[in-house]
C-alpha cells in the first residue's frame, strides 16, 4: 500500500517548540520504514506532531492514503471514528505490559483491556486520546528500544513527541 508523498516543512518543526518534532519526525519515519521526506505533507497540513503516527498507523492498517485520514481528520473527524470506520479496533492498538504494570495515562484503557477477555479486545471502546498515547507509546518504547512501562513511567504530561525529546535526551547523557 503506498502511503504517498510526504515531505517535511521545517516551518512547522519551529512553530512546536525548535528542533524536537524534528528528531521526532525522524523516528516516525523510522517506526513505518518510511524515507525521512515523506512525513512533511502531514506537518505542512497543520496536524500537530503526535498525530502523525496514528494518521500513518490506521492508513497501513486499513489500506488507505495518509490524504485521506487528513481530510477526515481535518473535517473535525475524531480518531475513535475513523478507527471504526476503517475497522481498526482496540485489539489493534494493544501494546503488551507486564501484569500489575502501571499504565500512567493509559490507566482507564488497560483497565478495558485488563477486564476484557484478549479474544474480544475488538469490542473495547477506546477514547481518541487513548488511540493517540497507544500508537505513539508503541512508537517510541519500539524506536528508543525501551520496554513500555518504562515509558509510560518516565512519560509524565505533555505532547509525545516532547516526551520523546525527553526520553532521548535521557538515552544521551
Amino acid at each position: 500500500m503506498a502511503v504517498g508523498t510526504l515531505l517535511v516543512g521545517t516551518g512547522n518543526a519551529t512553530a512546536q517548540g525548535g528542533g524536537a518534532p524534528e528528531a521526532y519526525y525522524r523516528a516516525v519515519a523510522e517506526f513505518f520504514q518510511l524515507p525521512r521526506s515523506e512525513i512533511s505533507i502531514l506537518s505542512d497540513w497543520h496536524l500537530p506532531a503526535q498525530e502523525i503516527p496514528v494518521v500513518l498507523f490506521i492508513a497501513r492498517r486499513a489500506g488507505v492514503s495518509a490524504e485521506a485520514l487528513v481530510a477526515l481528520r481535518r473535517s473535525g473527524q475524531g480518531w475513535q471514528s475513523m478507527a471504526g470506520r476503517y475497522r481498526v479496533d482496540a485489539s489493534h492498538m494493544y501494546v503488551p505490559l507486564p501484569e500489575g504494570a502501571p499504565a500512567g495515562r493509559l490507566e482507564g484503557a488497560y483497565g478495558r483491556y485488563r477486564s476484557t477477555p484478549p479474544g474480544s479486545w475488538s469490542s473495547v471502546t477506546l477514547g481518541d486520546q487513548e488511540i493517540l498515547d497507544l500508537v505513539n507509546l508503541r512508537l517510541l518504547a519500539q524506536v528508543l528500544h525501551m520496554a513500555p512501562e518504562t515509558v509510560l513511567r518516565q512519560a509524565g504530561s505533555g505532547s509525545w513527541d516532547e516526551i520523546y525529546a525527553r526520553l532521548l535526551g535521557r538515552e544521551t547523557r
